[in-house]
């Protein structure tokens, strides 16, 4: 009797374990479904040493995930992880097409076609730099054209809606430095403003939701001074902490230090600040990052991790 005793609870523990640990992990990977909520999918770079998925953020209104914002590496799995259903969409956003924002749509697209979804879903993005960077809707056909690298896909872009629904690519131009409104319905109204990422064509994007707004930098260097005007009293302001105040060279040019966020925030007078994107030059320095920023700005500074739910 011992010896079966034993037995049995050598086989049984082991289960016990996991599926405590896994529903554990998939409780702490859902928002609460009240009222507005922003889910951090991807707080990293392009980084894979950094040990969290690329950028990506996901709005939730009421418990059903509304507006998707940029698909980094990583990202469709914590999707998935999230409990969102991709029915529920109203929109994907993209701020730029750089690999660690852009490198899972195709993944999460085809995992649309296990999903009952039967409206057209509009893809935003920036329009292209010639050769070097797609608009965004040389960027979708480039994928899943009848010529694309996913061409098996090419239902998704088919005008008699094979498919379900069909995605529809709208360019915004980056040249236009005047707000730029790309959607706007009973739920949501959603706005975008160019912002300087180097010579990449990139968006800054503010979505206004359930009363609350949400306002997301991208990847940008503040040269353009546009971000203030579309942040203004946003009640959360995600940045992107890609790099310490000490940056020089390329990816000053690219990025925004600490102080810039800080005096952006200030001059917006959001409420609260999200820093995402955060890479291993960043990761460890947030007491410095803090410093720089509270030079200019003294409210609430949040640092984002994958699956994490900022209330609003």
């Amino acid at each position: 009797m011992q010896k079966t005793t034993v037995r049995f609870l050598t086989l049984i523990i082991p289960l016990l374990w996991v599926f405590h640990t896994t529903t554990a992990h998939s409780a702490a990977s859902r928002c609460s479904g009240q009222g507005v909520q922003l889910q951090v999918l991807g707080s990293g770079g392009p980084e894979v040493e950094d040990q969290r998925a690329s950028s990506s953020y996901l709005l939730w209104l009421d418990g059903k995930a509304r507006v998707l914002i940029d698909v980094g590496g990583g990202s469709s799995d914590n999707f998935g992880r999230s409990g969102a259903n991709f029915a529920d969409l109203d929109a994907i956003l993209f701020s730029h097409f750089h690999v660690d924002h852009s490198a899972d749509l195709p993944a999460l697209i085809k995992s649309s076609f296990f999903v009952e979804r039967n409206r057209d879903l509009p893809v935003f993005g920036p329009s292209g730099s010639g050769y070097f960077m797609p608009d965004t809707e040389d960027f979708l056909e480039s994928l899943f054209g009848i010529e694309g690298a996913f061409r098996y896909l090419s239902a998704f872009l088919d005008e008699g809606r094979s498919n379900g629904y069909r995605l529809l690519g709208k360019v915004l131009d980056v040249n236009n430095h005047k707000h730029q409104t790309a959607l706007k319905n009973k739920r949501i109204s959603i706005t975008a403003v160019a912002v300087h990422h180097g010579t990449l064509p990139a968006l800054a994007w503010r979505v206004d939701i359930g009363g609350k707004s949400i306002v997301f930098s991208g990847d940008m260097n503040g040269d353009f001074e546009t971000l203030p005007s579309l942040a203004k009293e946003a009640d959360i302001l995600l940045a992107h902490n890609a790099v310490p105040e000490n940056a020089r060279g390329v990816e000053r040019f690219l990025h925004m230090p600490p102080s810039v966020i800080g005096a952006i925030s200030q001059k917006a007078a959001v409420k609260k600040r999200v820093l995402s994107h955060r890479m291993r030059r960043t990761l460890g320095k947030e007491q410095e990052t803090l410093n720089a920023i509270k030079k200019f700005y003294t409210g609430p500074v949040m640092f984002a991790n994958d699956m994490e739910c900022f209330s609003l």
